[in-house]
């Protein structure tokens, strides 16, 4: 919702972070590693 609303000129004074390459480089590594979380087997089995 962030992105659509990026014209408003409200939103980059109230979200600066949202449009910087570090914000976007931390997404994908949270999501890399959700990723390899998964791969990994089940803590525990029935």
């Amino acid at each position: 919702w962030l992105a659509r609303r990026w014209d408003d000129p409200a939103f980059p004074a109230a979200f600066p972070w949202f449009n910087t390459q570090r914000y976007w480089q931390d997404r994908i590594l949270e999501l890399r590693e959700q990723v390899a979380l998964m791969d990994e087997p089940p803590l525990w089995s029935s």
